[in-house]
């Protein structure tokens, strides 16, 4: 079989492959965020190669037309709509010592791309965000951005970052976890049903390996647990069920530069069109907002992003992360969640912080990178 060669690339350029959408439910959040970095990333500076995934899992070619991925007037972005065929495969290396990206198309010899210098891999949720797509690139000795196999593993599951966070002495609410079989017969969900009351009203109903706020349901009322159930298990068998606090939601960037950690202003989570929490709906398509910074005392400033790093040291995170808190009316702080690949879309938290903490998104983007170039792949 014969392989078909582009020409080098020219330039001295490092060349980025920005890998998004993915099998997730949040695929169109993560074409959102790569249109957002694709707008925003250094052209002078580095050369870019977009590279989405297909619900059905394809990897496709994908224009580099930012103004197609993003959300508007209501409607999601998909891999398919923006990408260059509706046939052929993009293959990473599959072994260290190349870094070379390969296309294969029915009836032609397979084209190789050049070589990707590093990844970005802007995916959320399963099969992307969760340390799948990390170990596939330590595999391949392709250096890339952000969090490493474990910790993007357990900062997914938010049983074991609960686990690992109340382990370092941080706060965390209460919380019983529902696996497939505890679902599967009725002695089991009568049992599930049982744990969730001890735990008092209101619940939150969540999919455990999930993010964006899908598949979460605020339940006030017992008779609607099993509903609230089943629509989470449409996204995840494995379930959390959290009782609902009352408090703040504020939220605060983590990101390692070269001198050691640091936090970024945090800002609050302010819940508007009628909405009861931060969903998927009030989140990204109605009228709710974050407010940066936060407004706090100088003293809860310091402690939120002393227990920022705190939480991203713990879960043994690597170049950024977003950290969710509660400010509970006693003046305590309680972890909801750590992110390790933090949405960049136009209204993300994350860059937003950072900008208003004096990093402005194409230098926050240009950081990312840098720190990823200069950091080996393996164990480190």
């Amino acid at each position: 079989m014969s392989i078909e060669q582009t020409s080098p690339n020219p330039s001295a350029k490092p060349r980025v492959a920005l890998v998004f959408g993915g099998r997730s439910s949040e695929h169109a959040i993560s074409v959102s965020t790569a249109g957002s970095v694709l707008r925003a990333i250094d052209r002078e500076k580095y050369d870019v190669l977009p590279i989405g995934i297909t619900h059905e899992g394809r990897w496709a070619l994908v224009s580099d037309e930012p103004s197609r991925m993003a959300i508007t007037d209501g409607r999601l972005p998909d891999v398919a709509h923006v990408a260059e065929a509706v046939e052929g495969q993009v293959s990473l290396p599959a072994a260290p010592g190349s870094r070379e990206v390969v296309l294969s198309e029915p009836g032609t010899a397979p084209k190789v791309l050049g070589e990707v210098d590093v990844v970005f891999p802007l995916l959320h949720g399963p099969w992307g965000e969760d340390g799948t797509l990390q170990g596939l690139l330590e595999l391949s000795g392709v250096p890339y951005v952000g969090n490493g196999v474990l910790s993007s593993a357990v900062g997914m599951d938010k049983e074991f970052t609960k686990r690992i966070l109340a382990s370092h002495g941080l706060g965390v609410g209460r919380y019983t976890i529902v696996r497939p079989r505890d679902w599967e017969t009725e002695a089991g969900r009568d049992a599930v049903r049982e744990r969730a009351a001890e735990l008092g009203l209101p619940l939150f109903v969540k999919p455990c390996r999930a993010g964006s706020s899908i598949g979460i349901t605020k339940v006030k009322d017992l008779a609607d647990l099993d509903a609230a159930i089943e629509e989470a298990r449409r996204h995840d068998p494995k379930l959390i069920i959290e009782a609902g606090v009352t408090g703040r939601e504020i939220e605060c960037g983590v990101l390692e530069f070269e001198d050691g950690l640091r936090a970024s202003v945090p800002g609050e989570v302010l819940v508007g069109g009628g909405y009861e929490f931060y969903d998927f709906e009030a989140k990204y398509i109605d009228s709710s907002e974050v407010r940066i910074p936060a407004e706090l005392s100088a003293e809860e400033t310091a402690e939120i992003r002393r227990q920022a790093i705190a939480a991203f040291e713990a879960l043994g995170c690597e170049g950024l992360a977003r950290v969710d808190f509660f400010l509970l009316e006693d003046g305590s702080w309680m972890v909801n969640e750590v992110n390790t690949m933090p949405g960049f879309t136009p209204i993300s938290a994350y860059p937003k912080m950072w900008e208003a903490t004096g990093l402005a998104y194409p230098e926050l983007i240009d950081r990312l990178l840098q720190a990823a170039l200069g950091r080996s792949t393996g164990l480190r």
